[in-house]
């Protein structure tokens, strides 16, 4: 669906109303399924930043809470054979694909159980079971990396789909367009995700690129796009099956620019006073993904409220269980410094 961004006081998430006239209608399994999943994201990332909070967490530590709908969104539309690669903000994608909650948190307090040994913490996980590339540290990397894993798919002649996942900083990094355009050029099977929050680290997307409609980023390669409504998880799974349908059929890449909105700040350290409060109230009492999912299920009759209560407490037992196994498995031993060092093919 798309949408034309302005430079108005408002971010473009909170402008980017999509006609409900006009809406995708999920069914009651379908809205059930993506209130669950973005209810573990954001519980999750509530965890996280509680146990940052509390120093059992080091480093850096960048929370998803707001976004949970684009990537819950995408999953909906791809197969467990696509893989997915993003930056550092990378936590809710690790859940979205199935991997561990246990070993996603025992990797954030740098234990054994780790998805990562406990050697990469919050930025570097990865899991070769689930096509999921990480998790990378270096601004823009993950659009090189997901642009050759597409180029490895066409090369063995594979069926399926790299998500490659970047935030609208990214966009401006001189590697994405270099990416671009070899993907047109031998076309291939890549859908590039921008997940436009509206700030890249401190600064507004508006002072910080000459076009703000980061959807046409790809105009000149010949690569279409197309703005979506991310903090809609109807609109995010529709606009991402066209796109993985046209990088499947042989026709090459297609950029969703997703139109989101985090909460928190850039990372933990970052108390956000770039912005205003009421900016932030507005788009959480307005806009939030995960209850315009329970308005919509709570308004169909497809769960009642204590339901959704039990679901809520399903979600929050896996995140206490995850916590306990993240604070008493043992840290990686000395040794483990000198595994995963390289791999020989």
């Amino acid at each position: 669906m798309a949408r034309k961004a302005t430079t108005t006081k408002k971010p473009a998430a909170a402008r980017s109303r999509a006609s409900k006239s006009n809406a995708p209608t999920f069914t009651k399994e379908e809205e059930l399924h993506a209130y669950r999943e973005m209810l573990l994201i954001r519980r999750f990332e509530e965890k996280a930043g509680q146990m940052y909070g509390m120093g059992l967490i080091g480093g850096f530590c960048h929370l998803y809470i707001g976004q949970e709908a684009v990537v819950t969104g995408i999953q909906m539309a791809a197969t467990d054979d696509d893989s997915s690669i993003t930056g550092y903000r990378d936590h809710g994608h690790m859940l979205a694909v199935g991997m561990d909650p246990n070993g996603i948190m025992a990797e954030l307090t740098g234990r054994g159980g780790g998805l990562s040994k406990g050697k990469g913490g919050s930025m570097h996980m990865f899991s070769v079971d689930k096509k999921f590339y990480g998790g990378n540290g270096i601004v823009g990397a993950q659009v090189s990396l997901g642009t050759g894993i597409a180029f490895a798919m066409k090369y063995k002649g594979e069926d399926n789909v790299s998500l490659t996942y970047f935030g609208d900083g990214a966009s401006n990094q001189g590697q994405v367009y270099e990416s671009f355009n070899m993907a047109k050029l031998w076309s291939l099977p890549v859908v590039y995700i921008i997940e436009n929050n509206q700030y890249g680290m401190g600064t507004s997307v508006a002072r910080a690129s000459s076009t703000t409609d980061l959807s046409q980023r790809g105009a000149s390669f010949g690569i279409p796009g197309e703005q979506v409504d991310g903090m809609d998880v109807r609109f995010v799974r529709e606009a991402a099956q066209r796109a993985i349908e046209h990088a499947r059929s042989g026709k090459g890449p297609y950029i969703l620019e997703m139109l989101t909105y985090r909460y928190r700040g850039h990372s933990m350290s970052d108390p956000a006073k770039y912005r205003s409060k009421d900016e932030v109230q507005s788009m959480r009492g307005e806009r939030d993904p995960i209850e315009q999912v329970k308005a919509r299920i709570l308004a169909e009759e497809y769960a009642s409220e204590d339901e959704l209560k039990e679901i809520d407490k399903e979600v929050r037992a896996i995140v206490k269980e995850a916590e306990d196994f993240a604070t008493n498995d043992p840290e990686p031993d000395a040794s483990e410094l000198w595994t995963d060092v390289m791999v020989e093919a």
